[in-house]
């Protein structure tokens, strides 16, 4: 299991160091770690203890990495895709002088998702979320001598920025209430702890809950923080598979997924994200009915399944929004990747 954590990390750090058989090593690691994803859907739930990283206090943050049925499920979903993605890149790249360089951000990209989706706590889960940032603002900006790329990579990046300081805000919140940031002390604590805390007449867990929201609706592309994604498409068909398709845009929804044990103790926020996530279904559905390029068109059916899903959590129904999650992943990196470039 640790082997499958670094893996990705090992194929970019091997296609920037070495010089022969690069392509082939990148592939290796990423299908190795596709084959390690399939093992572990059918072995026992566990949580895997690295290392600590630093003590704050009586803050202590360890790189501990949890294997329970929903970072299986999406380790199955960005592995698979991440290898398809990077099957297809050898040869929609081949006349790329720089596809070495591609295949290594995809790389660093599929490690820092691995990152985020396995975290057992807040901290390592921000890490990945950043380093997911990043990676997307490399990809986008790839081919650096077009202005729109330029211009889309830097769009996406302040975007996200805004959903990263709302959830910085989050989890702020919840480690003032828990005086933890592990996931299993704040899930097993919050019954406990609905009404202790009041801040001007609303309970500081639903202010939580409201910045968690918002860090998912910025990475998720919802309505109003949106436009990022459609300007996005100015990178390589892949980049728009991996990014804009299967991964890094269900990032908010694993997000709130993983934290439904507080979102079922704030009816405000799931009110919200009902709203939000209604409105975003319908409103992009409606303009990529009104777009002429094709991948434009995909990138808004995108933002509108998506709205589907943050609707599905907002109800509730956080394993109708997985299910959602898990076949709109494969669909729609077959349509990016099947799209004229």
């Amino acid at each position: 299991m640790d082997l499958l954590i670094f893996l990705p990390l090992f194929g970019f750090l091997f296609s920037l160091t070495f010089i022969y058989y690069r392509i082939i090593i990148c592939l290796f690691c990423v299908g190795i770690s596709f084959i390690i994803s399939i093992y572990l859907l059918f072995s026992a739930d566990k949580i895997i203890f690295l290392g600590s990283w630093f003590t704050l206090g009586f803050l202590e943050i360890n790189f501990n990495f949890l294997f329970d049925p929903l970072s299986k499920i999406m380790l199955f979903i960005i592995s698979a895709v991440s290898l398809l993605v990077h099957i297809y890149s050898i040869d929609y790249m081949k006349n790329d002088p720089e596809l070495i360089l591609f295949l290594a951000y995809l790389s660093i990209f599929t490690f820092f998702m691995y990152i985020l989706v396995l975290a057992a706590n807040f901290i390592i889960l921000f890490f990945g979320w950043e380093g997911v940032g990043l990676s997307s603002y490399l990809l986008i900006n790839f081919w650096h001598t077009r202005i729109n790329a330029q211009k889309s990579a830097i769009k996406a990046i302040i975007i996200n920025k805004i959903g990263d300081v709302c959830l910085m805000y989050a989890i702020t919140i919840f480690f003032f209430i828990y005086k933890s940031l592990d996931f299993s002390t704040i899930f097993a604590n919050v019954p406990f702890s609905t009404n202790i805390y009041i801040l001007f007449n609303l309970p500081i867990l639903d202010l939580g809950c409201l910045f968690l929201l918002g860090g998912a609706a910025a990475k998720s592309a919802q309505l109003g923080i949106h436009t990022w994604l459609p300007d996005a498409m100015e990178g390589p068909s892949p980049v728009s598979a991996l990014i804009h398709a299967a991964t890094m845009v269900t990032a908010g929804i694993f997000l709130l997924v993983r934290c439904s044990p507080l979102l079922e103790f704030s009816e405000l926020t799931l009110t919200c994200a009902t709203i939000l996530g209604s409105l975003t279904a319908f409103f992009a559905a409606t303009i990529a009915l009104c777009q002429h390029d094709i991948k434009r068109v995909i990138a808004y059916s995108t933002c509108s399944q998506l709205g589907y899903m943050l609707f599905a959590c907002g109800l509730s129904g956080y394993d109708f929004a997985m299910f959602h999650l898990f076949n709109h992943a494969f669909f729609k990196a077959a349509l990016f990747l099947s799209a004229v470039p």
